[in-house]
């Protein structure tokens, strides 16, 4: 009893003598616009004349929008303001559980594909991995128009054994451009594009299995080896898409996740007696 006693004071003498938390800037009906509300929104770096403006500007648009949405309330049909009220309830659902959700999974998210899993869900669908543009690999070279040794690079890019890849990084830097990795597969696209006298046109011409190509114009000299082509219908390689795979796994695992974590909510809320269904006619 002492205990409520010296609460109930408290929360008197605190509800006669309390002064308010926040100063208001404009009040339109019952609505305020404090301080506070224009925190973040006026950088720091501005004048106080402009700081002044752009709080005017801000305070004014607040009300003009608290204005708007009372009009709306008193004049909009009444059926039309419960099918929004409905709306808004139904995003304000979805925005929560969407963010706790999203909390779970990232709390319990192993982000580990292993390579045997990869390997089998890419030999059970390959045939759903088709190409949609044709994919090259290759070496090449872009060297300027002045440059001396021109045969020697020629020679040791085709023939590109040890020693000669050696050679070629040590002279690299004289290179305009250069790509060695001859594993990698890229688009026939992205080659056009480094490559300026190839063109959509040609390239069927030079973008071919094992064969070596010589181009040049008013930039460069262009030198390229070409190791092996996937044209359109191709299965895609492993290794291009593997991102797209393992993204792929990953959203199954969270899908997976998520409906085990629905079923157990259910059935706790259930076991809980937090919910029930009934019987209707």
């Amino acid at each position: 009893m002492l205990v409520l006693l010296a609460l109930m004071a408290v929360g008197c003498e605190g509800f006669w003598n309390q002064e308010p938390e926040q100063t208001p800037l404009a009040r339109v009906g019952d609505h305020y616009f404090y301080q506070e509300d224009l925190e973040g929104l006026i950088g720091e770096d501005l004048s106080p004349q402009d700081s002044a403006a752009l709080a005017s500007s801000l305070i004014n648009t607040w009300a003009t929008r608290q204005l708007l949405m009372d009009k709306a309330r008193l004049n909009l049909p009444e059926s039309q303001l419960e099918e929004y009220e409905k709306l808004v309830a139904d995003y304000r659902t979805d925005l929560y559980t969407r963010a706790y959700k999203e909390a779970l999974v990232a709390e319990a998210a192993d982000t580990l594909i292993a390579e045997v899993q990869l390997r089998n869900f890419y030999e059970a669908e390959k045939d759903n991995f088709r190409l949609q543009e044709p994919l090259v690999q290759l070496r090449f070279v872009e060297l300027p128009r002045q440059f001396l040794n021109t045969d020697e690079v020629r020679e040791r890019l085709r023939r590109f054994e040890q020693q000669d890849l050696t050679y070629l990084d040590s002279v690299g830097v004289q290179f305009r451009k250069l790509h060695f990795n001859d594993s990698l597969w890229i688009q026939a696209s992205r080659v056009i594009d480094e490559i300026p006298p190839l063109t959509p046109e040609n390239a069927g011409e030079h973008l071919r299995k094992d064969h070596f190509f010589e181009l040049e114009d008013e930039s460069g000299v262009y030198l390229a080896e070409v190791v092996d082509v996937l044209e359109i219908n191709d299965i895609a390689p492993l290794s291009f898409i593997e991102p797209t795979l393992r993204q792929v796994l990953l959203n199954r695992r969270k899908m997976s996740y998520l409906d085990a974590l629905e079923r157990d909510l259910l059935k706790e809320a259930v076991q809980q007696k937090a919910f029930e269904t009934y019987e209707t006619n």
